[in-house]
């Protein structure tokens, strides 16, 4: 009988483990760079920070089709990142390109945020 709750204790802290890896792990981190066009605090019980960086024009190369599409990618902000919003509002504010750092989860859970990237830190362009 001891070897079997020991198993069923020993399954369970696995499952938990894994089930608190996928809510707190990292998919991948990397960067992407762009102007920022929006940046919001919302949401009904749990406030978050939920922005837009526009990345630039995508053309199409095909000279009979005239399209051009602009590329937006979403992103969140941890509330306790408070340096990491004030540079993106002074980003937004002086039209400025960035570098934004972020991680990126397995998932988004609504109490971080609504997208599954998560920036941590902003590199201002020197290039005007």
């Amino acid at each position: 009988m001891k070897k079997v709750k020991f198993i069923f204790l020993l399954l369970v802290l696995c499952l938990g483990g894994g089930v608190y890896y996928y809510m707190t792990g990292n998919y991948s981190d990397g960067f992407r760079a762009g102007t920022i066009v929006k940046l919001s605090h919302k949401g009904f019980i749990f406030k978050t920070y939920e922005g837009q960086l526009n990345l630039g024009m995508v053309i199409n190369s095909d000279p009979n089709a005239s399209t051009s599409v602009n590329n937006v990618w979403e992103f969140s902000v941890l509330s306790e990142s408070k340096n990491v919003i004030d540079s993106l509002e002074m980003a937004m504010t002086a039209g400025q390109r960035v570098r934004l750092h972020y991680r990126e989860k397995f998932r988004a859970m609504p109490w971080m945020g609504e997208t599954r990237y998560f920036i941590y830190k902003v590199d201002f362009s020197n290039k005007d």
